[in-house]
């Protein structure tokens, strides 16, 4: 990853040196309030001076810095910043964390028709989300942006704004409000994900959102990483949420719900619930249970989430 930003200072002399970038940030951080001076000296060294506050520090020549990546004669694409907040917001907690899968290490982006889709999966779960953009490429576009990228362009970005950015032979480059992040795309072919998406259903059991996330959460306190999933027994007007722990403990509680469909039991593991549930902002969700070996989907507005289940 590589990160450039500027910011208005007052020159006395222009120069350029290299410096660590973690030890600096330590200090400015804990230096009194106040303006604070750099002078680098010779032999690369620094001075930074604030009240009554003085550090000495070694750095680098500027040539020592590798050089940041260029972007010369590629188009620039722009998105709001609120949107490409939620789209990677709603889709990078099921990037999978395997090294051994690296093409699933990121988010999936794709670019066509003026249509903008995101992808995560880690081969149990899967989030999808796409949005329209004000312009597209010629033809299709896409890239794996790493999950350290992703996190990072999250930190940076605001709710208000646009952020452009510039998808070269294996980078990428975004633009949030000055602040450059360009990152190497992860190499390799992302998974055909719309062969494991399944058809919409007319039976759909529906319930409060909130009491389903805090359902679930009641239940997750008594797993194990060797007893992870939770059990759900859906009934016609009730669904049964519970979880048993050899010598840790069990649970059980039923919550509310509309349902004309037959009854099902079934183990899902429920942080991957979690992390859904607690990234939507809906009152009510229609949850999608096609049977015990099947995925659960859950269908919002140009978003979907599908988890499959687990043994119980």
């Amino acid at each position: 990853i590589g990160i450039s930003c500027e910011l208005p200072v007052e020159t006395i002399e222009e120069g350029s040196i290299t410096i660590p970038a973690k030890r600096l940030s330590d200090i400015v951080k804990e230096m009194p309030s106040g303006e604070i001076s750099i002078q680098a000296r010779k032999n690369n060294q620094i001075d930074i001076e604030g009240t009554n506050c003085r550090f000495k520090l070694n750095g680098l020549s500027k040539d020592e810095f590798p050089k940041f990546p260029e972007f010369k004669d590629k188009e620039a694409y722009s998105i709001p910043a609120e949107t490409l907040k939620d789209m990677l917001r709603l889709t990078a907690f099921a990037v999978s964390h395997e090294e051994s899968r690296y093409v699933l290490n990121g988010v999936y982006m794709e670019i066509s028709d003026r249509i903008i889709r995101m992808v995560a999966t880690d081969g149990r779960r899967l989030a999808k989300i796409e949005k329209k953009i004000a312009s597209g490429p010629k033809k299709d576009i896409s890239v794996i942006i790493p999950i350290k990228a992703v996190q990072e362009i999250l930190r940076n970005l605001e709710v208000e704004g646009d952020v452009s950015f510039i998808i070269g032979s294996n980078q990428v480059l975004f633009d949030i409000n000055g602040v450059l992040i360009a990152t190497r795309i992860i190499e390799g072919d992302f998974p055909n994900y719309q062969q494991v998406v399944p058809k919409p259903i007319k039976t759909r059991i529906s319930m409060k959102t909130k009491d389903f996330l805090s359902s679930i959460r009641r239940a997750n306190l008594l797993a194990t990483p060797d007893f992870q999933a939770v059990k759900f027994e859906v009934f016609q007007e009730k669904l049964v949420v519970s979880k048993s722990t050899p010598d840790i403990g069990e649970s059980r509680e039923e919550i509310p719900i509309n349902y004309n469909g037959s009854e099902i039991v079934v183990g899902f593991n429920p942080q991957f619930l979690i992390d859904f549930l607690k990234n939507i902002d809906q009152d009510d969700i229609h949850l999608e249970l096609l049977g015990v070996d099947k995925p659960a989907v859950i269908r919002l507005e140009e978003y979907l989430y599908l988890a499959l289940p687990m043994r119980i």
